[in-house]
């Protein structure tokens, strides 16, 4: 038998050439996919998965507005604040005060903040079950609203929790004066004067994430009649 023939053309001999998908094609999806669901599988078990209202053996819901005893204004004030603080990162705060004979409502605002996932187990914005493993396989985001009314005998506390879900297929908007240093071909290095220009993400109206509001009604609850 002859030598063997030497092969010249490395693209003709050799093994057949590894195709690369591109970053959104649906190798990467896949890819993806296999890994997210193999993280569900290991931490599954780490997690305790929440009843929904409404479901057989899950406790009856909280009213909310929930009506809480009187007690110190200033004192039920504080209760509030650690409460929402343990969630998200308080923006705003409008005490409960008295202007003449009239007691006026109090209202604390939180910042939008991404949703703990299922490797971050210490933080309490996502919900064990469901609410916990979609922050995990998207990019969800949540701020709470929490007005606290004067009642006859105490005080109706409302807790609003805001769910959002980012859209990767909509670009964000672009400003007219934006869009013209582009056309002109100049460089845009993302700097205007006070600091970096982050893109603002399109998010998508999700509702209301009923069961973190139960879970912060439940712990305000407890922290004002116990």
């Amino acid at each position: 038998m002859g030598p063997l023939p030497t092969c010249k053309n490395r693209r003709a001999c050799g093994p057949p050439e590894r195709t690369v998908i591109g970053v959104g094609g649906p190798g990467r999806l896949r890819r993806t996919g296999a890994v997210w669901a193999l993280a569900v599988v290991i931490l599954g078990g780490c997690q305790t998965w929440q009843a929904t209202p409404g479901m057989p053996g899950a406790p009856p819901p909280l009213q909310n507005p929930l009506l809480v005893p009187a007690v110190d204004r200033e004192f039920l004030w504080s209760q509030l604040v650690d409460t929402v603080d343990d969630y998200f990162k308080i923006q705003r705060e409008e005490r409960v005060r008295q202007v003449g004979e009239v007691v006026l409502e109090g209202r604390i605002e939180t910042l939008p903040q991404d949703g703990a996932t299922l490797l971050e187990p210490w933080r309490k914005d996502s919900t064990p079950g469901f609410e916990k493993l979609h922050s995990t396989l998207q990019t969800v985001r949540r701020r709470a609203t929490v007005r606290v009314t004067p009642a006859d005998n105490g005080y109706l506390v409302e807790v609003a929790v805001i769910k959002e879900q980012e859209n990767p297929l909509v670009a964000p908007p672009v400003s007219a004066g934006q869009a013209a240093m582009r056309n002109e071909g100049s460089v845009d290095h993302g700097h205007e004067q006070g600091g970096t220009v982050r893109p603002a993400a399109v998010w998508i109206p999700l509702g209301r994430d009923v069961s973190l509001e139960q879970r912060m009604l439940a712990e305000i609850r407890a922290r004002l009649t116990s």
